[in-house]
């Protein structure tokens, strides 16, 4: 496949504009500049990565169709007015009837109510309780069922995401993520078939969903590496923190997309974003440049800057500095630790008084000179960087970690909302499916916000740990806050539920963005570019086992209480939180160390800033 798709030796020299460009230079006889490239990228990995996310969106809105309960007996005002209106039509019971709706047409539906109906009564109420829903979802335990089709996908997807990072660093990655993108609107439009061919089986699903995950593997660590290649790093934490409202506006889109069309029967609520993903793989075939290269373009290398392992900006020596450490200049290393100073002129400065720079103070992050030579991730420039390598990066850890839970907490929200808002009154009533599915895309709309929120933040601190802590944190008083008081009116749900969002989502894009980003350029590979999409795939496929975890618990708690699944939400904000204590520390001290050079200069006497930070990084005390 490697071969196929281009492997590492070639892939650069073979690889041309793609068809779309090589049409457009024709017809208007001209080339776009770097700033016009760039912006397409920006746009086309961002309609890539919404497809991506709308069509994960569809299982969240019709669970509450697959397994349909009665609330308290009665169905709501809003729920009769709805079933009066299309019960009329077409008995879905009817093998006739569905047979000519399968050859021709939309249905005209409520699909709540599609399997085995029983007649209302005067009311509006359905008189058989067991009668809605869709076999197996209906029975008793269809919340665990649904839990495990959540947990087929998201599974499938966090194993498929370290395959899919270390085999995105070796090809094409524009075949790679159309392939990915055309194989995954595939089967997520295969899912919504079992509506039209009456399919009652659970393994069906299963492997439909296994199938799904693995192919949506391809999209994120392909979209981050394409922009890392194009993006320097320099404030990446508000670029990336806009452009990963990718996230938020696909589940808007696919939140609407499907609840629009559920009245005609669920299975649309799958075919409709499913082809809406395998147009958007064409669009990436025919336009999408992976690489300045592709089209004659470089972007200068000297006067980029280097990351240090929390994401802060430390500049890269010019060629003629690096030429005076070569000769035996008294200045010892290129870049100190912005633990021990924050940047090369405090470095120096502190050297001109006497002080000569330890190994810990500067070699943490870029190595000193000797160790630089020594590192063992340093490999030429089109090596890719092995798995145990990129684990082996300072921060890759505690950032994966922390986005286990993260995400969790993210992905609950992603997969059940919908389901329990249509469970939960508000101001004294039950809400319909479709109001529900729409209602719940605020919490995304409130992720949209949090991402560039905490990119801008993360910017201006020169802390992504801080960040990342601090919204985790409040985001526990967040969740109470709505699970006690968003019953209260329609309004008080609204905002909390973007509060929420804001809180929840902020964390997670920073972290699968600007995070991630910085950790695959990161000073030890060596300005190596084939690391970036495995770094990011470790990173997020962490975090996509938690993922795959949190609907799946979800599932079963739901049985017993929704309190319970708030208390578990919590928890796990408060542990992603917690397993950031160390970077966060050292992102302080390195504050302290900056901001008041006098008590960083004492502090030294004692115990070097480097191996302070050192030590945190490691785990020793």
């Amino acid at each position: 496949m490697a071969h196929c798709l281009g492997g590492p030796d070639d892939g650069a020299k073979k690889r041309g504009p793609p068809i779309g460009i090589r049409v457009m230079r024709k017809l208007w006889q001209r080339d776009a500049n770097l700033h016009t490239y760039r912006i397409a990228v920006l746009i086309l990995t961002f309609v890539a990565y919404t497809c991506y996310h709308a069509s994960r969106k569809p299982l969240s809105i019709v669970k509450s169709v697959l397994d349909f309960e009665e609330i308290g007996g009665n169905t709501t005002s809003v729920e009769r007015s709805l079933t009066a209106t299309y019960y009329q039509y077409m008995p879905m019971n009817n093998l006739a009837n569905r047979q000519s709706a399968v050859g021709g047409g939309f249905y005209f539906h409520h699909s709540r109510y599609s399997s085995n109906h029983s007649s209302l009564d005067a009311t509006g109420n359905v008189s058989d309780p067991n009668s809605g829903g869709w076999a197996p979802f209906n029975q008793k335990g269809g919340k665990g069922l649904l839990g495990d089709v959540d947990l087929a996908f998201l599974a499938s997807y966090a194993v498929g995401m370290y395959f899919a990072g270390h085999l995105g660093d070796r090809v094409d990655l524009r075949l790679f993520l159309t392939g990915g993108m055309a194989a995954s609107g595939f089967f997520v439009a295969l899912f919504g078939v079992g509506y039209w061919f009456q399919i009652h089986s659970l393994p069906y699903y299963i492997v439909v969903q296994v199938c799904a995950g693995l192919v949506q593997s391809s999209g994120w660590p392909s979209v981050v590496a394409v922009v890392g290649k194009w993006f320097g790093k320099s404030k990446r934490g508000l670029i990336m923190g806009i452009w990963n409202a990718h996230t938020s506006v696909g589940n808007i889109l696919g939140s609407l997309l499907a609840a629009g069309v559920l009245q005609y029967g669920w299975g649309w609520s799958f075919l409709l974003p499913g082809l809406l993903q395998i147009c958007g793989g064409i669009l990436i075939f025919c336009f999408l440049v992976v690489e300045p290269s592709d089209v004659g373009l470089h972007i200068p290398q000297d006067s980029e800057e280097v990351l240090d392992v929390q994401g802060r900006v430390v500049p890269v020596p010019t060629r003629a500095e690096k030429g005076d450490l070569e000769s035996g200049d008294s200045v010892q290393t290129s870049i100190t630790t912005s633990a021990s100073s924050g940047a090369v002129a405090n470095a120096r400065n502190d050297r001109a008084d006497g002080e000569t720079a330890t190994d810990e103070e500067t070699g943490l992050l870029r190595g000193s000179a000797q160790q630089s030579d020594e590192a063992p991730l340093e490999k030429s420039k089109d090596e890719a960087v092995t798995f145990t390598e990129a684990w082996s990066i300072p921060g890759v850890a505690p950032f994966a970690f922390c986005l286990f839970f993260s995400k969790l907490v993210a992905y609950t929200f992603l997969n059940w909302l919908p389901f329990y808002i249509s469970q939960t009154k508000i101001d004294g009533e039950f809400l319909d499916d479709k109001t529900s599915g729409n209602l719940s895309t605020l919490f995304d709309v409130g992720g949209v916000v949090g991402g560039i929120l905490a990119g801008h933040l993360s910017d201006k601190l020169n802390a992504r740990a801080i960040t990342a802590a601090a919204f985790m944190y409040t985001a526990i008083p967040a969740l109470f806050m709505y699970r006690t008081y968003g019953s209260v009116s329609f309004y008080m749900n609204m905002f909390l539920m973007m509060v929420a969002g804001l809180l929840v989502n902020g964390p997670y894009a920073l972290i699968t963005t600007a995070v991630s980003a910085d950790l695959g350029t990161h000073s030890s590979l060596k300005g190596n570019p084939r690391a970036l999409a495995t770094v990011t795939a470790i990173i997020d496929g962490t975090g996509s086992v938690g993922a795959s975890l949190g609907p799946l618990i979800t599932g079963y708690l739901a049985e017993y209480s929704w309190d319970s699944v708030f208390w578990f939400l919590m928890g796990s904000a408060l542990i992603a939180g917690l397993l950031l204590s160390r970077l966060v520390w050292a992102e302080i001290t390195e504050k302290i160390h900056s901001n008041h050079p006098t008590l960083s200069k004492q502090l030294r006497q004692d115990e070097s800033a480097g191996s302070l930070t050192k030590r945190l990084l490691s785990g020793k005390q």
